[in-house]
């Protein structure tokens, strides 16, 4: 079609747009769009200041008059730097970030207007609760709903907006984001670790928890992406043959990125400077156009907040580069997928890495003691972390090219493998023992130095891998919110080290000495958690059958995997640690039965959409230049077998696509007559979504036979190569 045409024609011109970062160093302009501590000396008298920084670190509330002195100091550092707008910027259940702008400007009585912000303001707004998911807790004409200030998290300024973090809760109290219960896991976490590190050192006052993202996405010419309808209303390619190069020759990744992508890149990177993103890795992923970025590692809760605001500003600075930015986990058949990979760790306040391996046979033991605690969680636990992580778009990417599978299992590599092993089967401290990193030399180039191996390998087929230090998440979606794991994960280790703590402490008051009561604890959660740990390919069918045999969760259908929240396990877990109640489960539970639903429905209307209107039109239109072709060979006398073949098989794939369509619109209006969200759900997996690919089969068929100046859709060839 020549709108496709016209479509590749604006990609080819685009040039790149030229960035024009501050002359300064980053250190100079790093955080000035954020009202971070230096900030707060300046704008704050000493009193306020030491008041919000022991809010901020110890959690101690903050009185009215105090919070009127903050928002007097942060409104002038606003006005300071062009904002005449704040909001509460929150994170509400639709995975996203909300935010709803009040100007600073009031009217003064005489016919003017004051700049004003007060304490009251600053601490708490009311946003219209219904209009949010919220799975039942709140009805549509019940919308209370309340955003509080979360000081631990630093305001910023985006364009002329104060966005102010904040929490999301229900009128009735129950929470309605995605930030309420990360702080409640945090501190659940925080509690257990903390009386556990006791054993090993007294002085240990509190436990953080450290969140590393990695984010990868694709990159795609707007121009582009406004012709294809599918890319536009779903995120990814309903239809497509696949490119006869894309990434089998593996030439695209850690390779030179190309200059319109590094003009966006260090755009983005300075606006993230600016507002306090420490990004500090980019690099050019396995797919063409696929990218990553990575940031130095942070408290979680603030992590979690400048990834959701990664995501945001990404989109904005890409569309000044003539780009859109595909955040879908799986955006194009055939190639990479995007993940998100959360990086974890906890560190004590005394600043001890709880996942690092010591130097003397008691840090090991404190490393020993977490190490393990933590995968004894992953394995209870398996099924919901895989729920954590699941959604329709999820859905796509697991298991498929490099990533790792739907079986959530642990990786630990050989030397902490052999430890545990050997430690299993001891009766004293002998097992733990670390080889200082093993020296890697180089034979026959004497000029490239020694290398150090860490103590682990990578294993990109591993959903949960340790990776030296810390514990590496890889399953997350590119375009998930990453609190939904660490929620789930600081909970699950959360619960776990309580029942350690409990186990051992009983063992002590039998008069066992501690180090005793340790190592038996230790050894027996070793045995009862070896089912999850899987150090091998984890593709491979026989993981798939291993993994069954070893008890694993192996549910695929996504609306079953969310049946874990409402386990018996599950509502013990959160309920003990305080994270969520059982209302809150149920809700949330019910918010992602009806998320996949509407994802699954929204791509079987666009897939029907575009099948009836653009495909088929232009099947029948080929088919008719090939039989007008036909009449006019036969009239000369000449042979059309060959034309005959493939107008049989467009006529074919022409009624197989029509009855295909026909048979998904019928069950999806089957499976919306269905009053239940979770039935719903799962018909709508089992018999709506199934259709996906028989249909997307067909196309991709005809887009091979089709005369090509008539294809309607750009064709992967032409979406996956930037120039």
């Amino acid at each position: 079609m020549l709108l496709r045409f016209k479509m590749v024609e604006a990609a080819l011109n685009h040039t790149a747009v030229e960035v024009k970062t501050p002359s300064a160093r980053p250190s100079d302009y790093f955080g000035e769009k954020v009202f971070g501590r230096n900030v707060m000396r300046k704008y704050l008298d000493k009193n306020t200041y030491d008041a919000l920084l022991n809010t901020m670190d110890n959690g101690t509330p903050l009185s009215l008059d105090l919070a009127d002195s903050v928002a007097a100091g942060m409104r002038q550092w606003a006005l300071d730097n062009g904002a005449d707008h704040y909001t509460h910027w929150f994170q509400p259940l639709t995975g996203g970030t909300a935010e709803k702008h009040d100007s600073f400007s009031d009217p003064d009585g005489r016919g003017g207007v004051i700049e004003s912000f007060s304490g009251k303001v600053l601490a708490q707004q009311e946003p219209d609760a219904s209009s949010f998911p919220s799975g039942g807790l709140r009805n549509t004409f019940e919308a209370r709903g309340y955003s509080a200030w979360d000081p631990t998290s630093p305001a910023f300024i985006v364009d002329t907006t104060l966005c102010i973090p904040t929490v999301f809760i229900a009128y009735t109290g129950e929470a309605l984001d995605y930030k309420v219960p990360l702080l409640r896991a945090i501190s659940a976490v925080d509690r257990a670790a903390t009386a556990v590190c006791h054993y090993f050192d007294k002085n240990v006052s509190s436990v953080h928890t450290y969140l590393g993202w990695e984010q990868e996405y694709f990159l795609i010419d707007e121009s582009l992406w406004a012709a294809r309808p599918d890319l536009v209303l779903t995120g990814r390619t309903l239809m497509g043959h696949e490119s006869a190069k894309n990434q089998q020759l593996e030439d695209h990744y850690f390779g030179a990125i190309p200059t319109r992508v590094i003009n966006f890149m260090k755009d983005l990177e300075c606006e993230c400077l600016k507002l306090g993103i420490p990004v500090k890795t980019r690099h050019n992923e396995v797919a063409p156009n696929q990218f990553e970025l990575a940031p130095v590692y942070e408290e979680a809760n603030l992590a979690n907040d400048h990834n959701q605001l990664l995501m945001t500003i990404m989109d904005k600075i890409a569309r000044r580069h003539h780009f859109r930015v595909l955040l879908h986990e799986k955006p194009f058949k055939g190639v990479n997928g995007s993940g998100k990979h959360n990086n974890w760790s906890l560190g004590t306040d005394t600043g001890v890495n709880l996942f690092g391996p010591g130097k003397t046979a008691a840090e090991n033991l404190q490393f020993i003691t977490f190490l393990v605690n933590v995968i004894a969680a992953v394995f209870k636990h398996n099924g919901l972390l895989k729920a954590a992580i699941m959604s329709a778009t999820n859905a796509h990417r697991l298991g498929a090219n490099e990533a790792p599978p739907a079986i959530i299992s642990a990786f630990l590599g050989t030397q902490i493998s052999s430890v545990l092993d050997k430690l299993e089967n001891s009766s004293g401290d002998d097992a733990i023992r670390f080889d200082a990193k093993s020296v890697l030399k180089m034979s026959g180039v004497s000029q490239i130095p020694s290398i150090l191996l860490d103590n682990t390998d990578r294993n990109r087929t591993s959903p949960f891998a340790f990776t030296g230090n810390r514990f590496e998440f890889r399953a997350v979606g590119s375009s998930d919110n990453c609190a939904e794991a660490m929620i789930t994960l600081c909970t699950a280790a959360a619960e776990q080290l309580t029942e350690f703590k409990r186990i051992v402490d009983a063992r002590i008051e039998q008069g066992v000495k501690k180090e005793k009561a340790i190592y038996e604890t230790i050894k027996r959660l070793i045995k009862d958690c070896k089912a999850v740990h899987f150090d091998g390919n984890g593709y491979s069918e026989e993981w798939q059958k291993e993994a069954a045999r070893r008890g694993l969760d192996c549910e695929t259908s996504a609306p079953k995997i969310f049946d874990h929240y409402l386990t018996k396990s599950s509502i013990d877990m959160f309920g003990s640690t305080g994270v969520f109640n059982r209302t809150e489960l149920e809700a949330r539970t019910e918010v992602k039965w009806e998320t996949y639903t509407k994802k699954i429905q929204i791509e079987a209307r666009v897939l029907g959409d575009i099948t009836m209107n653009n495909i088929i039109p232009v099947a029948s239109k080929y088919e008719a230049l090939l039989l007008d072709k036909a009449y006019k060979m036969k009239e000369l006398g000449l042979k059309f077998d060959g034309d005959l073949e493939l107008i049989k098989d467009i006529q074919n794939n022409t009624a197989l696509l029509q009855r295909l369509v026909r048979e998904m619109v019928e069950a999806r209006k089957v499976a919306n007559r269905v009053e239940s969200q979770r039935e719903r759900a799962i018909l709508y997996h089992d018999t709506v979504a199934v259709y996906f690919d028989q249909i997307r089969d067909c196309i991709d068929d005809m887009e091979e036979v089709i005369d090509d100046q008539l294809w309607p859709l750009p064709k992967y060839r032409e979406l996956l190569f930037i120039r």
